[in-house]
This record gives C-alpha cells, sequence and structure tokens, in this order.
C-alpha cells in the first residue's frame, strides 16, 4: 500500500474501517457497508490529517491510505457499457476485415 497518490488516480479498497467518513463540508460518520472491500473510485482531493477524499458509485469518503491501493494502469474496471458493441446483423454493425 503505498502513500503515492495523487488526485485523479484509481483506487481500490483493500480494508474496512469501523467507520466510514462522508466527504462533505461537515462530514458525517456511516457505517462501512456503503462501501464494500474491492470497490474502486477515484481520488478527487487531499484532506489534512492523513484522508483522501475519494469518489465512489455510493457517494464520496474520506479515507486513509491504510485502506487503499493504486489500481494499476492496465486492470481498470470494465462495465458493459464501456465495451465496445460486438458487430452483428441485428445491430446494424458490420465485421471489419
Amino acid at each position: 500500500m503505498s502513500n503515492d497518490f495523487a488526485v485523479g488516480d484509481r483506487i481500490r479498497i483493500v480494508a474496512l474501517p469501523q467507520y466510514v467518513k462522508t466527504a462533505e463540508p461537515m462530514p458525517m460518520l456511516r457505517p462501512p457497508n456503503v462501501i464494500s472491500v474491492g470497490e474502486e473510485g477515484v481520488i478527487i482531493d487531499r484532506r489534512p490529517g492523513g484522508y483522501w477524499g475519494i469518489r465512489f458509485s455510493r457517494g464520496a469518503f474520506l479515507m486513509e491510505s491504510q485502506y487503499i491501493e493504486l489500481v494499476p494502469s492496465g486492470q481498470q474496471a470494465t462495465n458493459e457499457a464501456e465495451k465496445p458493441p460486438e458487430a452483428s446483423p441485428e445491430n446494424g454493425l458490420q465485421e471489419q476485415q
């Protein structure tokens, strides 16, 4: 686990704290089940006290470096929406030769 993170880096949760803090002007403690181990997010800022602001699918939370790891650029998650459509006569796409 590295402390060499930068804004915009993609990270993955490797462990959950007892509670997570929201990344709002007045942070609130939330139960850890709002995020899960293995979930990926993007670093949005650096906060005092050794915290990183990270945007996840269910919101932005503050996490310490010990709970996150950098996702190597070749291993970023691919969603079905990000995959290119397959060539087929039904969707009007033709295979390139």
